[in-house]
């Protein structure tokens, strides 16, 4: 059962933003910090990525565990309540990202996904921007 009342849960699902998230912003700050530099939400591209490496042709996608659907993590669990629209919602998102995914790297981009339960670690962060790095 839902502790908000449905006036309440309305207010936080709109509360959620799309972009200047936290774990975007980790990725940020760490991505300066390591010396890349990029370009935020490039409306050109498809999917709109959160950061764009446009001399490595590099397209970085943070993304929030439930929102897109990881399995493997906690926060990716669906609601117990309005299981079929929750369900639904996220099969739209996962097939749209693996459609905008598909179609940068036929345009030869490269794309890497970091999940927002990776931005918890500074190591995993570095660990996922390593290829650009290797590209310098």
């Amino acid at each position: 059962m839902d502790n908000l009342s449905p006036v309440d849960r309305r207010r936080a699902m709109q509360a959620v933003r799309v972009r200047n998230t936290k774990p975007e912003l980790l990725v940020r700050k760490r991505a300066h910090a390591i010396g890349l530099r990029f370009r935020l939400h490039r409306r050109d591209l498809l999917g709109t990525p959160d950061l764009v490496f446009p001399r490595r042709r590099t397209v970085v996608f943070v993304h929030g565990c439930f929102w897109h659907g990881r399995s493997d993590c906690p926060r990716g669990r669906l609601p117990q309540t309005n299981g079929e629209f929750w369900s639904a919602k996220i099969e739209r998102n996962k097939a749209r990202d693996s459609a905008a995914i598909e179609l940068l790297q036929r345009a030869s981009w490269s794309v890497v996904v970091i999940w927002e339960c990776e931005t918890r670690s500074v190591e995993k962060i570095d660990n996922c921007l390593s290829p650009l790095l290797l590209g310098s």
